[in-house]
């Protein structure tokens, strides 16, 4: 029996399915793809996979979802600096205020993002678990509970899941949302330091969970490596920016907190917090006093470095209570510009965490520069010693193609054209096999050589000697290419006959075995006889013209031929088969140029024509067809003509 092939209809503009040199054991293979049947396409019958299926650590899906949590930490790192921007100063009351818009949809997205690294842990925890149990399984050794329990926690990645368990913690929520604006414990800036911290800290695990992943993904194109990088770069400069507005108000809010210390004004005492929502703004007199006095000890517009330096953060509190787009692109565009120059034109103050920041910017700056420039050398390194074993694979298959067309008797010109491929193979990190040649070549080249080969031989059939060369192109893109080993069959007597083979290289016997009587059943009587060889089969030549015969005069699978005789190759051969339901194929669409058919047939496939170009014109904008059209259809009604007058 010989493997299933995809079918292909010529009128898809006679384009056939990718084919390559296969196992003559197997026989023959096609690569192309079955269209869908009737009611395959519906998307409604499609079942969606299930979690199970989705987290199978053997299943097609774990590429995907690898993929998909490193998108999901790519998008929780640049979510989290929008808790920064929550806390905004109220210049004209000078009091600390909130954006509770922000803060909830911060909150939301921040959650929604959390919940990716819940699952990534516990999809990690189900996958170990899985493989311990199969490992288990196979064994068939120890299986007490105590012993799966040892050997799980060993196979534990610990340090991955803790990576995770650090990254999902809700610092941001608890810091920024609660902490922050609770400013009525003595305790308060003590426990603010330790809440920055807390917030640089988390950015850790995070950003390395995204490198982690990534590192695990295989097969990462250019771009998206190159991407990456400038992704990093494009990270740095919205956290940086998102910690500057921050620090900004925390400098603010620092120098009320002085001030009121060497005071004391009514206001310092009753509001020693500024929070804008515990006390009442309708106050004017205590308001305009509480403005005077803080203008006084910590200006702004113009800033005295002399009474309070607010350092490289005068810019953003210049900027005052504006709107979160000015204040985020803003503090971006500050990030940005200074991440770029390592943070060399940074005025700062003499406050020291003022200056660990700066060289924080400074550092970034510089690692981010360094991992580029060492991306950009390994990226050159290895494309020079790509470039090389390229060049050392294409010297030593230069003979080798050459051999190849000398063998097949192909123009000079087209090893041009083969080279190429060849390259386009090689630079895809794919074996270039020139004994499997039509794997190499594109679709329109195989099609070029195998008319080159084939056609010639086609036209020595009797019955396509006369048949246009259009049909012969056509049964040329059916051809399927094929590859024999020596003292190997092609077929036997007694099984059908399903495909007709031209021989490009090598030598094929045939010769008489077991004797097939007329209705097609093999006679025992002779089954002993003596095998003689009849013919001798070699480049040029074809075998299976009796298909032809058969399939333009019943068209039914049910009526093919039984081969009377044996097809063993001598040599290796190399040839191109036309398989039964392709020859089908090309008889039923050009029925016309094959009259062995009946009458109700001719009829039937008349009538089928009439429907298909009916179809045709209604599906043409235009009220005209096209002269080719047109002469196709004169053609079809002469020789049916022709046909119904020999009759």
């Amino acid at each position: 029996m010989k493997p299933d092939e995809s079918f292909v209809n010529p009128n898809e503009s006679f384009v056939n399915p990718d084919e390559s040199f296969v196992n003559p054991d197997s026989f023959i293979q096609s690569t192309g793809k079955r269209p869908p049947a009737k009611g395959e396409g519906n998307s409604a019958s499609k079942k969606w996979p299930t979690a199970k299926e989705i987290f199978d650590p053997q299943g097609p899906f774990l590429p995907l979802w690898n993929k998909i949590f490193v998108i999901a930490c790519v998008i929780a790192v640049s979510l989290d600096p929008l808790f920064f921007y929550i806390p905004n100063i109220n210049e004209k009351y000078k009091c600390l205020g909130k954006d509770k818009k922000l803060r909830t949809a911060a909150l939301l997205l921040r959650s929604l993002m959390d919940l990716t690294f819940v699952t990534h842990m516990v999809h990690q925890i189900r996958v170990t678990a899985k493989i311990v149990a199969s490992e288990q399984v196979s064994r068939r050794g120890k299986s007490d509970w105590l012993c799966r329990r040892r050997e799980l926690v060993k196979a534990m990645p610990w340090f991955s899941i803790l990576i995770d368990f650090l990254a999902a913690l809700p610092i941001p929520q608890l810091a920024i949302g609660v902490v922050f604006f609770r400013r009525k414990s003595s305790q308060y800036f003590r426990k603010r330091r330790i809440m920055t911290f807390l917030l640089l800290f988390q950015y850790l695990p995070r950003v390395y969970r995204i490198y982690l992943t990534y590192e695990e993904l295989t097969r990462i194109k250019r771009w998206v490596r190159g991407a990456f990088n400038f992704f990093l770069y494009i990270l740095a400069s919205h956290v940086l920016g998102g910690f500057w507005y921050f620090f900004s108000i925390q400098r603010e809010t620092s120098c009320w907190h002085h001030a009121c210390k060497r005071s004391t004004e009514t206001f310092c005492v009753t509001n020693y917090h500024f929070h804008c929502d515990d006390y009442s703004l309708g106050d004017d007199i205590t308001t305009s006093s509480k403005v005077k006095f803080l203008n006084k000890f910590c200006p702004l517009d113009p800033p005295n470095s002399s009474i309070f330096d607010f350092g490289i953060f005068v810019d953003a509190l210049k900027s005052g209570s504006t709107p979160f787009m000015q204040k985020f692109f803003h503090s971006y565009w500050w990030g940005l510009r200074n991440l770029s120059n390592f943070g060399t034109n940074l005025e700062t103050s003499s406050y020291v965490w003022e200056n660990c920041f700066a060289i924080l910017i400074s550092v970034i700056g510089l690692l981010l520069f360094l991992y580029l420039i060492g991306n950009v050398q390994t990226y050159i390194q290895l494309a020079t010693t790509k470039s090389e074993n390229i060049c050392q694979k294409m010297a030593m298959k230069d003979l080798e193609i050459q051999l190849w067309m000398s063998r097949n008797g192909l123009p000079e010109d087209m090893k041009t054209v083969i080279m190429k491929n060849v390259k386009q193979r090689l630079e895809q990190d794919k074996d270039a096999d020139v004994e499997n040649m039509f794997s190499i070549l594109s679709q329109n080249n195989r099609k070029s050589i195998k008319r080159y080969l084939c056609m010639d031989t086609l036209k020595k059939v009797p019955m396509l000697q006369s048949t246009d060369e259009r049909v012969l192109k056509v049964i040329c893109n059916y051809l399927k290419p094929v590859i024999y080993s020596e003292n190997s069959y092609v077929i036997r007597a007694g099984e059908p006959l399903d495909l007709m083979l031209f021989i490009t290289q090598g030598i094929i016997w045939t010769f008489a075995g077991t004797h097939v009587d007329g209705s097609g059943k093999l006679n025992s009587s002779s089954s002993s006889s003596t095998s003689s060889i009849t013919r001798c089969l070699e480049k040029g030549d074809f075998y299976g013209e009796e298909l032809l015969s058969r399939i333009s005069t019943y068209i039914s699978f049910s009526d093919l031929p039984i081969c009377t005789e044996n097809v063993k190759c001598h040599t290796k051969v190399e040839a191109f088969a036309l398989l039964a339901k392709d020859l089908k194929t090309v008889v039923t669409e050009f029925w016309w140029y094959f009259p062995t058919l009946n009458n109700s047939e001719l009829e039937e496939k008349l009538a089928l024509s009439s429907v298909r170009a009916v179809r045709r014109r209604n599906r043409e904008k235009k009220a005209t067809r096209s002269p080719k059209l047109a002469a196709d259809h004169r053609e079809q009604r002469l020789a049916y003509q022709r046909l119904h007058a020999s009759c």
